[in-house]
């Protein structure tokens, strides 16, 4: 005999009652996300890169309006060759390369800035384009682009136009010469920037470079090396716009400081110039404030740009004590660039969230 299993059925319905409509299924959409995560960073300042780049522009003016000031037309001619020739080989590089960057990211123009800053006001026209081509072309776009520059652009062609053609990039425009120069009165019209004259011996000369002269740019040297005042008011500019921090700049140009200093008092005035004189010489308020403090070349953490400070300003300091150069920011600022990846390595910040292992954990 076959039992059929149990089945649970329902009773029928009576006779002449139609049967009850089941009852509708509500179906639920599925639930949004509460949170959405991407990749880091996950805080995003409000300025852009077109704006950054515009207050470095602004707190530059000061340095450039001076310096057109003290050599006239020459610095004109150098500063707006300089500016477009970069922009020039910016565009010819986003044409060509496809490298991420615009025109009016405004990256290319401050370059263009600095790079004029750094060259002499009697510089000639190919020696400006050459500069240009080697800061957007080679520093800049075959490292990758924006952002991917492992050395300062300006720098870079500042370097290698110093170690190409050393007599060029070494010749100094006197202030107050307005017009342009020629070839032929170009010997009447240099003479030697103060640091220079320090690295000849000549002391007694370069003592008539008087503080006052080195702090309102009355003296000789290249576009940004002249009127610490202008600069150091383009510096406070950025560090209220919080463009950059106050960390690099102040470290680079104290440890420079007591450097110089500490030889000053062991060797006597007889042998080294004095703090003050380096403090105000030179390109270290150009390179402290505006180069050094670059975001893409110096370290992301707080101990890493301290490190990263020192670094420059002792080496700054070792080259114009003991170097064959008179000026060493230039040096110091693209030796301690190419250590910035390893200081970032040695210095990682604690990641958020994390809690630091205990000592004696750590010790086993």
């Amino acid at each position: 005999m076959n039992e059929k299993p149990d089945v649970a059925t329902a009773p029928a319905p009576a006779a002449g009652n139609p049967a009850p409509a089941a009852a509708p299924v509500k179906v639920e959409p599925p639930a949004k996300p509460l949170l959405k995560v991407g990749p880091s960073p996950h805080l995003h300042d409000r300025d852009s890169i077109a704006q950054i780049m515009f207050w470095v522009a602004i707190a530059l003016l000061p340095g450039v309006a001076v310096s057109f000031w003290y050599f006239g037309l020459e610095a004109v001619r150098t500063m707006t060759l300089s500016v477009v020739a970069c922009l020039a080989f910016e565009a010819a590089s986003l044409r060509l390369l496809k490298t991420p960057g615009s025109l009016k990211d405004g990256s290319a123009l401050v370059t263009g800035i600095l790079l004029g800053m750094n060259l002499p006001p009697t510089a000639p026209w190919w020696l400006i384009v050459v500069g240009a081509l080697v800061a957007m072309v080679i520093a800049k776009h075959l490292f990758g682009g924006l952002g991917a520059n492992i050395f300062n652009p300006a720098l870079v062609a500042r370097v290698f136009l110093l170690v190409s053609w050393p007599t060029l990039m070494t010749t100094w425009l006197k202030p107050g010469v307005r017009g342009l120069v020629s070839a032929d009165d170009l010997a009447a019209v240099t003479g030697a920037t103060p640091l220079g004259l320090l690295k000849e011996g000549r002391l007694a000369e370069m003592a008539a470079s008087t503080s006052t002269d080195l702090f309102l740019g009355n003296v000789g040297g290249s576009i940004g090396e002249i009127s610490a005042a202008a600069l150091l008011l383009g510096g406070i500019v950025l560090l209220v716009r919080r463009v950059i921090t106050w960390e690099i700049p102040v470290v680079f140009m104290a440890t420079t400081f007591i450097a110089t200093g500490l030889a000053y008092w062991i060797g006597g005035p007889e042998h080294y110039a004095s703090p003050t004189f380096h403090l105000l010489s030179g390109g270290l308020v150009l390179g402290a404030f505006f180069m050094a403090t670059d975001m893409v070349t110096s370290p992301l953490s707080f101990r890493g740009r301290v490190v990263f400070a020192f670094g420059c300003g002792l080496l700054t300091a070792l080259i114009r004590l003991f170097g064959g150069y008179p000026e060493g920011v230039s040096f110091a600022i693209l030796l301690m660039n190419a250590a910035t990846p390893l200081i970032d390595h040695l210095m990682k910040e604690r990641t958020f969230g994390t809690v630091p292992k205990p000592k004696a954990e750590v010790a086993r």
